[in-house]
């Protein structure tokens, strides 16, 4: 299985963010299980903006981003992407490009908090407590 998650689960599991850190946690956990996680190469550097700001400090935010990355792959951003996020035509362009994303990689799910913003979407889209329920019932 291949899933894409967007920055909020990185941020929920790497800032323990109540009440959605427990679910973010077994959705990182997933690689241990043989599935591979992805997060886009855009989503990075908002996780990376995000946790130095919440933590105060560059050096744990960059360590925080290196643990991530043992076990998260990063999914390219490229001018394919960017270009194809374009002519979906959403209103969240920064979903777009996640979207994107999940298409070039042919991802069997998208992880997302924020399902609303990926009505149109034609890969699966599923919040973290969706999707462990679907790996649970496998």
């Amino acid at each position: 299985m291949k899933i894409l998650i967007d920055a909020n689960i990185a941020l929920d599991h790497l800032l323990e963010r109540e009440p959605f850190c427990r679910e973010a946690g077994k959705i990182i956990g997933l690689t241990k299980g043989g599935v591979d996680v992805y997060l886009s190469a855009s989503s990075i550097t908002d996780v990376y903006y995000i946790t130095r700001k919440a933590l105060g400090d560059k050096d744990s935010a960059m360590a925080f981003l290196k643990s991530l990355l043992t076990t998260v792959g990063v999914a390219s951003v490229s001018d394919d992407e960017i270009r194809r996020a374009i002519s979906l035509e959403w209103d969240d362009f920064e979903d777009a490009v996640q979207y994107a994303c999940g298409e070039s990689l042919n991802v069997d799910y998208v992880v997302t908090r924020n399902k609303d913003d990926f009505t149109s979407a034609r890969l699966t889209v599923v919040t973290p407590e969706e999707l462990i329920g679907i790996i649970s019932k496998d």
